[in-house]
C-alpha cells in the first residue's frame, strides 16, 4: 500500500472514532497536511507531516506507516510519530490551563438577589467605561 485517503488513515490511526467525524474535522479546517488545508480525499504517503486539532490540543505528527483498517491502539500508534515540539507544547498548554483554573467551577451556588445587583452594576460600569474610551 503506497497511498491511502487521509480520512481513512485518521480513522485507522484512532484520532477520530468514525470516518465521518474525521471527514467533518478535515472539512472544518482542523487537519492540515504540510501546512495546507486538505480535502478528505487527499492521498497520504509515508513521511508527510500532519497537524491535527482536537479540542484544546494541536498535535503535530509524521506519518510512519499507512493503513486503511482500524486495529488496536498499540498497532495504531505505530502509524505515526508525534514531534517533540508538539509534545512539549501540549504539556505546557495543559499546565497553563490547570494553573489558570479555566476548567474549574466558578461558584458553588447561584448568586442571590444582592449579588446579582452587584454583578449588573459592575457590568454596567464596565460597559460605560468601554464606551467612554471610544
Amino acid at each position: 500500500m503506497d497511498k491511502v485517503r487521509i480520512d481513512k488513515w485518521l480513522w485507522a490511526a484512532r484520532f477520530f472514532k468514525t470516518r465521518n467525524m474525521a471527514k467533518q474535522a478535515i472539512e472544518g479546517g482542523k487537519v492540515h497536511c504540510e501546512g495546507q488545508r486538505v480535502k478528505a480525499s487527499k492521498d497520504l504517503t509515508v513521511g508527510l507531516s500532519l497537524i491535527i486539532q482536537q479540542g484544546w490540543d494541536k498535535i503535530e505528527v509524521e506519518v510512519k506507516a499507512l493503513s486503511d483498517k482500524r486495529r488496536g491502539a498499540p498497532e495504531a500508534q505505530l502509524l505515526y510519530e508525534e514531534t517533540e515540539k508538539s509534545i512539549a507544547a501540549r504539556k505546557t498548554a495543559a499546565e497553563q490551563r490547570k494553573a489558570g483554573g479555566i476548567m474549574g467551577v466558578l461558584s458553588e451556588h447561584r448568586p442571590n438577589k444582592k449579588q446579582r445587583r452587584q454583578i449588573h452594576r459592575f457590568k454596567r460600569i464596565d460597559t460605560q467605561a468601554n464606551q467612554d474610551e471610544d
